[in-house]
């Protein structure tokens, strides 16, 4: 016969692992259905001064575009991924200025990359060596980007890349920046990276009606270097986000291009004025989380 003081402590054992196993579930069980329940999600993260976005497909699979300036990617991500998550499925270097690509260092100490698609401008700044330098030793396949890829990120959905055509060594870095397009159903979403107007013009010359999409990033942080009016009525989003930092140091966004989405009637969010700004996609249209 079991002594009376052994049952209380088995019971009380017993009451405290079901206690932890339920608490563990309340948290984890809303990362795990996330993606079932949401489809597509897609979180700019507030990174600052910098671009930073996490492209989360209805099969799971992630894919990084560019990583902000330095460590707050690895807080931002930690806040949208599971914990035990340590896997990234591609990364995206949309060019190697140190606002886009500082803190892919970090990510690569941190998650195991699969597949790291980059443009074949170098850098020449410590941030750019340095990304160079733990890429190449992160042993995934680093993929040049050119025009008319497509990478089928599961069942739903694609990832095609618009932008370079042919090399770009003797372009500017910010000339230089990957565009890409991510399509989910009939809902779309437009990455440019820094990409200045005359990019933007090629891109209507040689896409036209293709480039129209659900959800803008605005290019260059809302600089006024970059979102023509040409540009803007060939995209005619019904949402752009704006990456940039509270009080930047460059006054992004700019007037000019926050007026021009007011006009285009164009529903903005701000990283510096929101924070992490998610969007959501069933396929058939996009909402804010």
């Amino acid at each position: 016969m079991v002594p009376m003081s052994e049952r209380l402590l088995v019971e009380r054992l017993s009451i405290l692992i079901v206690t932890l196993i339920a608490s563990v579930l309340v948290w984890v069980w809303p990362h795990i259905d996330t993606v079932a329940r949401d489809g597509l999600q897609v979180d700019y993260l507030a990174v600052g001064q910098g671009d930073a976005t996490l492209v989360t497909t209805p099969d799971g699979i992630q894919v990084l575009i560019d990583g902000g300036p330095g460590s707050s990617v690895l807080t931002e991500l930690g806040s949208v991924m599971p914990w035990w998550d340590r896997d990234i499925d591609m990364v995206v270097a949309t060019h190697p200025d140190k606002d886009h690509i500082g803190g892919l260092v970090e990510v690569f100490d941190r998650y195991h990359v699969g597949v790291v698609v980059e443009t074949d401008k170098d850098g020449d700044s410590a941030a750019a060596r340095a990304y160079h330098v733990r890429a190449a030793a992160e042993q995934a396949e680093i993929v040049t980007a050119r025009r008319g890829q497509v990478y089928t990120l599961g069942a739903s959905t694609t990832l095609e890349i618009l932008y370079p055509e042919t090399a770009t060594d003797g372009d500017e870095t910010n000339a230089a920046s990957v565009v890409l397009r991510i399509v989910y159903g009939e809902t779309s979403f437009l990455f440019t990276g820094d990409a200045p107007k005359r990019v933007e013009e090629y891109l209507v010359l040689a896409y036209g009606e293709h480039l129209k999409s659900t959800v803008l990033q605005v290019g260059h942080h809302g600089s006024r270097t970059s979102t023509s009016e040409l540009f803007l009525d060939e995209v005619q989003p019904e949402f752009a986000v704006i990456s940039a930092a509270p009080d930047s140091q460059y006054g992004h966004p700019h007037v000019e291009v926050t007026d021009l989405l007011f006009n285009k009637r164009v529903e903005t969010y701000e990283t510096a004025e929101e924070g992490t700004v998610t969007l959501l996609s069933d396929g058939q249209k996009v909402w804010l989380k």
